[in-house]
């Protein structure tokens, strides 16, 4: 539990810190380009970092090094709260912290993602990670909304509750005990690379992880959120705040019934469902112009991105040899930043050539059409019944 509270106040110090980025960025410079210029600048770090991230989590105490990336995003929340005190704030200085910020997920994504199955047994390894993507819902719903409500009295005060909540996430982690045992060998450039080795080898896996990028990336609008706030459907920052919460609020919804009635069967057919789904609400949500249609289009997206979330981390967990989780984990959140943070700025790029809601229409096409390809590309991942099935061997390292 210590570590579902960390993560719960990280997650939402996380949500309130980009939320407030973002916004500031979107007042400071009014550019779409811009606000994908934050996405690409924190992904381009976690690209570089891949292989040394993988390495350091699995050969050191991986909640020492969860607890040493929230310490860092403290004093990285203490700095835009000094600077926007003292009326400093610029665009060069969000950029360059927006590089930081994807330094420290580098590692902070792997760590996180290689701990829970540390804490849990494999048995109940489905049950504990909807249980835990529930609680980050909960969080990313209440960050966003809290965040949009301190936005509103500045964004000093904003940055300095992320202060808070980053230490007290640091505190608890240093707080977790397991016992964590280094793989066998020295470091050599075989180890480095024994996590791309292992997911290019297993096609389930490989299958698992790029659906998640192909998908989010053509089509998240999260990056897009301040100008339908600010331009499109004229809610302002509280408004944004309810939008970036409205995917969460579905989340949550979906995880709290996946905690209690866990997929068993036809994972493959319904994991692929899910992100047509997922595909399907973008294009509503990007043609709306009525505030409640647009967070009930986000709100049923974050449903179905739940169910695919939850199946790929379970597989790709369940795949993967203790020993090698730290560094499949940073492969599996390179794909994952390349999702989220590439997917912002290939939205605010083609938001800036097409229009914003041209963007979002033509990504949440794009979705369905990767849906409808990964049934023929990963035959074994679309034919997947069951998610536990026998552990495979890890390449050697």
């Amino acid at each position: 539990m210590r570590l579902w509270y960390a993560r719960l106040a990280g997650t939402a110090g996380s949500q309130m810190l980009l939320l407030a980025v973002g916004w500031q960025m979107y007042d400071l410079t009014g550019s779409a380009w811009d606000l994908g210029l934050i996405g690409l600048l924190q992904f381009l770090p976690a690209l570089l970092l891949v292989l040394v991230a993988g390495h350091v989590v699995d050969r050191h105490q991986r909640a020492r090094v969860l607890a040493l990336c929230l310490v860092c995003q403290a004093v990285i929340a203490a700095l835009l709260c000094a600077a926007s005190l003292q009326g400093a704030m610029r665009r060069e200085w969000l950029l360059l912290l927006s590089v930081a910020l994807g330094s420290l997920r580098a590692f902070q994504m792997p760590a996180q993602q290689a701990l829970t199955p540390s804490l849990v047994p494999a048995e109940v390894l489905p049950r504990a990670l909807a249980f835990s993507s529930g609680g980050m819902q909960a969080a990313v719903i209440a960050g966003p909304a809290l965040g949009g409500a301190l936005y509103v009295g500045g964004a000093p005060m904003n940055y300095g509750v992320c202060t808070l909540l980053f230490l007290a996430a640091s505190m608890l982690c240093v707080t977790i005990r397991y016992r964590h045992v280094p793989p066998a060998g020295g470091a050599s450039i075989a180890a480095l690379f024994a996590g791309l080795r292992f997911v290019a080898q297993h096609k389930v896996v490989l299958g698992a992880v790029s659906l998640d990028l192909f998908a989010v990336l053509l089509g998240g609008a999260t990056a897009l959120l301040p100008i339908y706030a600010r331009d499109v459907l004229q809610v302002g920052p509280l408004g944004l705040g309810l939008l970036r919460a409205a995917p969460a609020a579905g989340a949550l919804v979906m995880s709290l019934a996946l905690s209690r009635w866990p997929i068993e069967r036809r994972t493959g057919h319904r994991l692929l469902a899910a992100v047509a789904v997922y595909g399907m609400t973008t294009v509503v949500f990007g043609w709306s112009t009525d505030f409640a249609l647009s967070l009930t289009m986000l709100a049923v997206g974050g449903a179905a991105d739940m169910v695919s979330v939850v199946i790929r981390q379970t597989l790709v967990q369940l795949e993967t040899p203790n020993d090698m989780r730290g560094r499949v984990s940073a492969v599996n959140a390179v794909f994952i930043g390349a999702s989220n943070q590439l997917g912002e700025f290939e939205s605010g790029a083609t938001a800036a050539w097409l229009g914003p809601v041209e963007s979002v229409v033509l990504g949440g096409v794009g979705t369905c059409l990767v849906a409808a390809a990964w049934w023929r590309l990963f035959p074994d991942l679309a034919r997947r019944d069951r998610l536990v099935a026998s552990a495979p061997r890890a390449p050697d390292a």
